[in-house]
Parts: C-alpha cells; sequence; structure tokens
C-alpha cells in the first residue's frame, strides 16, 4: 500500500512507523506539515491510499482529510483528547495509559476509532515514555489499522456517545512547582511531565529558566528551592522531604535577545553556581539507592555493566571523557563480558550539537567532541582481553550507532530505530565507521547507508548485519533479558575461545591497515568540515539545536 506519512517533525515516532511500516512491505513517504500548501503538494505526488500523521500539532486541511482517510495517533486511550495529554497523564501520576489511532475530522481527536493499544506509565520521563512503552503501543495500534484498513470489510468504532475526557494544553502556570510544600514525588512528576519540551518555568539564583529532567535524591538535605550541590554537570536542588537532581536548564530568552537552547545545568548557570560545592558519587552505587548519576557500573556474576544515559542521546566531550575513564575502570575487573548501554531509553547519537552550538568557538568545540567520541570508541575496538557487548535499549544514530559497532556484539531492543549516517548533518562522519561499518555490511551496503540516510528498525539491521540480537519486550523486560543472556554468554565455554579468537582478529586487522590510519583520514575530512565556514555544517547545526527549518541548500559534506 502506499502509505504517506504528515507529521510536523520527523521525530523518533515518526521514523519508527516509516521504518516498521517499510518492513511490512508499505510503499512509503513522509511529508513535513510546514504549511498547508507543502501538505497538498505532497498529496498529491504521492497519490497515497492512505495518510497518516504520527506526530501533529496542527490540524489537517479540511480538504484533504474530506477526501482521504487520515488516521491520526494520539498519544492517550479512546475519548482522551486534547494536545498535553501524555503531559497530564504522567504530572497526574497515571500508571495505565494508552495510544488510540483515530480518523481526521473536524473536531480535534473525535474521529472514529481505528485501533488502540494499552501501556504501562513507569515513573520516568514523558519523552522517555514517548520513545519506550507509549511508542510500542502505537506501533501496534497502527499496524492493526492499517490491516484494518486494507481489508476493505473494517468499520470504525465512532465516539459518538463515548464518553470524553478533554485534556487541554498544559500551561506554565499549571506546571509550576512550590517547593516550599510539594513533596520530592510530587516535583518529580511535573519535571518528568515536561522533560524534554516545554521544561517547567522557574527562576534560580536570579535567572528565569526553564528545568528539564529530574530524578531523586534521597541524601542530601536543605531548605526548599535551594541549590544544594553539583554532579557531572546536573544540579540538585531541596526539596521540603528531600531533594531532586535537574541535568538540564534552558535560559528563559530575554526580549529582543538570542534564542536560548537546553544545555548542562551546570553549564547553562555558569558563575551564578560558586560555592556550590561539586558532590561526586562512585560509579559502584547500591541498588538501593536514589540518586543521580548518568554513569555508573556494577556486575553479576562475570559480566560487567557500565550503564550511561545522557539526555537526548548527546554526548559533549567531558562526558565522552568521563565515559571513556569509567570504561577503562570496568577493564580493569576480572569479567570476561562487558555490556555497554543504559536501563532505558537513547543508546547514544553522537556529538553534542547544543554544547557545540553554545561554545565560544564551534568549530573548535566540534573538533574536541569528535576526538573525544573516537578515543572512547577506539577504546572499545582495542579491547581484546574480554567479549563487549553494545546493549541498546533505545535509538542511536551518527557516531553513537558506530559507538555500539565497535562492540563485538550489538543486541537491540525491538522498538530501536537505527540511523547509521551522517549526512543530514553535513557530515562526513568519523568514529571509525570506515573500519566498523564494512566489515559488519560491505563496503557497498556501507556506501549506501551513508547515500540514502534512512532510519531502519532493529529487524532491518539485525536482517542486514548490523545488529546480533533483537529482544521483544518492554524496556524493563530488555534490561532483564540483557543480563541474563549476558550472564549466559560469560559462562559458556566457547567463550574464551571467541576472546582468543577476536584477539588474533585485532592484529590481523592491524598489520593490514592500524586504526591509527583510519582514524587521521575519517578527521582531516572532518578537521576541513568543522573548521571552513562554508560547510553546511554549521548551519545545519544551528537550525537543528534551535528547533528551525533545515537550509534548502545541499546538506551534503564537501571533500575539497
Amino acid at each position: 500500500m502506499r502509505i504517506l506519512l504528515i507529521a510536523s517533525a520527523f521525530n523518533s515516532l515518526t521514523q519508527r512507523v516509516r521504518a516498521e511500516l517499510g518492513d511490512d512491505g508499505h510503499s512509503m513517504a513522509v511529508v513535513l506539515a510546514a504549511d498547508d500548501a507543502s501538505v497538498r503538494t505532497a498529496v498529491r505526488r504521492h497519490a497515497p491510499e492512505l495518510i497518516i500523521a504520527p506526530m501533529l500539532r496542527t490540524a489537517l486541511p479540511e480538504d484533504i482529510w474530506s477526501q482521504h482517510v487520515c488516521l491520526i495517533v494520539h498519544p492517550g486511550p479512546p475519548g482522551d483528547r486534547g494536545p498535553s495529554s501524555l503531559d497530564r497523564a504522567v504530572q497526574d501520576g497515571e500508571s495505565r495509559w494508552g495510544v488510540t489511532v483515530l480518523q481526521a475530522e473536524a473536531e480535534m481527536d473525535a474521529g472514529d476509532i481505528w485501533a488502540w493499544e494499552p501501556c504501562a506509565l513507569p515513573p520516568v520521563a514523558k519523552s522517555d515514555l514517548y520513545r519506550g512503552e507509549v511508542a510500542d503501543a502505537a506501533l501496534t495500534a497502527v499496524q492493526v489499522a492499517v490491516e484494518r484498513y486494507a481489508s476493505g470489510t473494517y468499520l470504525p468504532m465512532s465516539q459518538r456517545g463515548m464518553t470524553a475526557r478533554s485534556r487541554p494544553f498544559l500551561r506554565q502556570p499549571e506546571r509550576c512547582i512550590d517547593w516550599t510544600s510539594w513533596s520530592t514525588e510530587s516535583v518529580l512528576r511535573t519535571l518528568r511531565a515536561a522533560d524534554s519540551q516545554p521544561g517547567v518555568l522557574d527562576e534560580l539564583l536570579g535567572v528565569e529558566c526553564f528545568l528539564h529532567g529530574g530524578h531523586p535524591e534521597d541524601r542530601l538535605r536543605g531548605e526548599p528551592g535551594s541549590i544544594l550541590a553539583t554532579r557531572d554537570e546536573a544540579i540538585c536542588r531541596a526539596t521540603v522531604d528531600g531533594a531532586v537532581w535537574i541535568p538540564q536548564l534552558r535560559l528563559r530568552r530575554t526580549p529582543g535577545g538570542p534564542p536560548t537552547i537546553k544545555l548542562p545545568a551546570v553549564s547553562a548557570l555558569g558563575d551564578r553556581l560558586t560555592g556550590v560545592p561539586e558532590m561526586p558519587a562512585p560509579l559502584e552505587l547500591p541498588e538501593n539507592r536514589r540518586t543521580w548519576r548518568d554513569i555508573r557500573y556494577h556486575e553479576r556474576s562475570d559480566v560487567g555493566f557500565l550503564r550511561f544515559s545522557f539526555p537526548g542521546g548527546a554526548m559533549s566531550t567531558s562526558q565522552c571523557r568521563r565515559l571513556l575513564a569509567a570504561y577503562r575502570f570496568a577493564c580493569t575487573r576480572p569479567t570476561r563480558v562487558l555490556v555497554l548501554g543504559g536501563e532505558r531509553d537513547f543508546f547514544s547519537n553522537g556529538i553534542h550539537l547544543n554544547v557545540i552550538e553554545a561554545a565560544a568557538d564551534p568549530a573548535a568545540e566540534s573538533w574536541a567532541n569528535i576526538q573525544a567520541m573516537d578515543d572512547l570508541v577506539e577504546a572499545v575496538l582495542t579491547t581484546t582481553d574480554r567479549l563487549v557487548v553494545a546493549a541498546l535499549a533505545g535509538n542511536a544514530a551518527a557516531g553513537g550507532a558506530m559507538l555500539a559497532l565497535a562492540a563485538d556484539e550489538v543486541w537491540c531492543r525491538a522498538g530501536t530505530v537505527l540511523n547509521p549516517h551522517y549526512r543530514l548533518m553535513g557530515l562526513i562522519g568519523s568514529e571509525f565507521w570506515t573500519y566498523t561499518l564494512p566489515r559488519r555490511v560491505g563496503a557497498e551496503v556501507a556506501a549506501a547507508l551513508q547515500r540514502d540516510a534512512a532510519p531502519m528498525s532493529a529487524a532491518a539491521a539485525q536482517d542486514l548485519g548490523l545488529a546480533d540480537r533483537v529482544l521483544a519486550g518492554s524496556p524493563r523486560d530488555f534490561t532483564d533479558e540483557v543480563a541474563r543472556l549476558a550472564i549466559r554468554l560469560a559462562g559458556t565455554s566457547a567463550t574464551d575461545r571467541r576472546i582468543t579468537d577476536k584477539k588474533a582478529a585485532r592484529e590481523r586487522d592491524e598489520a593490514v591497515r592500524p586504526l591509527s590510519v583510519y582514524r587521521e583520514e575519517e578527521l582531516t575530512r572532518m578537521r576541513r568540515t568543522f573548521f571552513s565556514p562554508e560547510e553546511p555544517y554549521h548551519a545545519l547545526r544551528a537550525a537543528f539545536v534551535h528547533k528551525q527549518p533545515a537550509p534548502v541548500r545541499s546538506a551534503e559534506p564537501s571533500d575539497a
């Protein structure tokens, strides 16, 4: 079937719907709904048999939905309506939710229901849920709806007579935190409901800013609302009965001032934090501790688990260096298998474009960041005394995808979307991809992946050879299954032989073409991109960071 996706952004859910419906054999096209004219043009050009809107902030034109079946993906159960459904569900502490696929009509979210799927809402951030449990439910509902539509016999369920629950747009006054009276759990629900967008407007140290993300702290205490400590670029703020860690902030834009972007909290506040103590935590934390670290390590049997979770999957220079230090520590431990990856959400999306954009010298920060990523990937590639498993609980892109491919095995949760390419940001790429990608899929396919720059599902990645295992189940199931499989891998007699063979293979490859040659060639081209103002990377980076349309000019990086 010819299916056209209309979306306000090519976000994670839109990418996943495109990838998985494509896997099902449908012919897929995507248009971003910049305005009604662009939507009408796309519909005329593609002549779709079905239109699906995975994520749409504006209404479709009446002449489109009245002439075509248009299915809207709504992140709420039947009868739920409004643009802030998931925000309010998280803020209200709902534990069960759902996703509904309904037909577009004049009244928003009131059309006939083609399918819906329930889902759990564990106490994590909204964006994490959106890419996890909610996305899983959305894909199931979309696939069911497509099958029902294709049958030509299914009659969707009318919402007439159904009790409707309107959830209007959740504005900042309703998100406002009262630090003098709210419990830690109330503060966390509010922060989690706004973690990626729009953030919670507040005042810190005399400056208005938006708070992004929230994690509990079980030991630090202080005057409610005060900043108690910093750790790994996050700040810890006291509540009436505890404290919360806030990883990112976005300063409020001043009238007539430049636009602002999300940054690590310490970077955003800068000198205002003078006198606030840095309180590090060990890599190995007891299981009963409720505190925040973006990098953790623990062991079970002969397996080491190096967990890392960075907001948005972006990895700044300092984050790469801290992760490298943790990796080197993990390699000193007497384990036979080392598992890399977080328990939920993003694996990695590569270099941190927001930090780069905010730097005094973005070219220099780009250069430092890519070299720090290369150092990390090289450490993984040169680990020859144990097996390394990259466990992708969530999406991976660009250098983050190449970090995963440096491991001996790549295990993906079934809902993972991979983007193993760089071109859309105007980059040639580094992270030893010219070595790791061809050894997985061959030179011809590697070149096609870079050229086509398309998202792929975990199943497609496995078929292609980019992933070794795809594990079904929820994000919570994935963590438990990875641990079980890794312990079994460490306990098999064949693992010793694999480690020996791995070391020999690395020595053979090094003799044919040293890793330093791959790195030098990649970085020579990247340096030209970073330090040449006319390269498309700079405009594409700024557009991405500031959530603006990408420049019309080509995103192809120059080889000159």
